[in-house]
């Protein structure tokens, strides 16, 4: 089994990376440093069902089916993750933790299994860590005090999917 692990650290409060990790208006901005997915029918409450939406690409719909299996805001995510197009069920975790100065954020994404499974870690993992190095901090920088993402954010004028 291949697992992706990723930690950041970001100097901003627990309840603003929660905001941006979890609130559909910005998940876009943040993913967009990959395929630019918006979180269709989204709400950080067991059971319910949504989607990923993303631009598609030759081989993939661009459409990932998800469920919220836990939720405990501002400090836990963990949802499952099946291709649109069928595949195995792999399950994705943001967990939270205030630190000194800031929040340490920590995804996992488990599951994969065989070469199949191997080879899409470690495609997941190199565009994750992307998003969660280049594009996360870019939407925590640019949000303003009410945890919107500012209106004269550069960020709004890129192309999102």
């Amino acid at each position: 089994m291949s697992d992706i692990t990723i930690v950041r650290d970001y100097p901003y409060p627990i309840e603003q990376v929660w905001r941006a990790v979890t609130d559909p208006d910005l998940v876009p901005y943040w993913t967009a440093t990959g395929r630019g997915a918006r979180p269709v029918g989204f709400a950080p409450t067991p059971g319910t069902h949504f989607q990923f939406v993303a631009a598609p690409m030759p081989g993939w719909s661009g459409v990932v089916e998800c469920e919220v299996l836990d939720s405990q805001p501002p400090t836990l995510l963990h949802f499952s993750w099946v291709d649109g197009g069928g595949g195995e069920t792999t399950l994705v975790s943001y967990r939270l933790e205030p630190q000194a100065g800031g929040t340490r954020f920590t995804y996992y994404h488990t599951g994969f299994t065989g070469v199949g499974g191997f080879a899409m870690s470690r495609i997941l993992g190199s565009v994750r860590r992307k998003m969660l190095t280049d594009g996360l901090p870019s939407v925590l920088a640019d949000m303003d005090e009410h945890g919107q993402l500012r209106t004269d954010s550069a960020l709004r004028t890129k192309r999102r999917a």
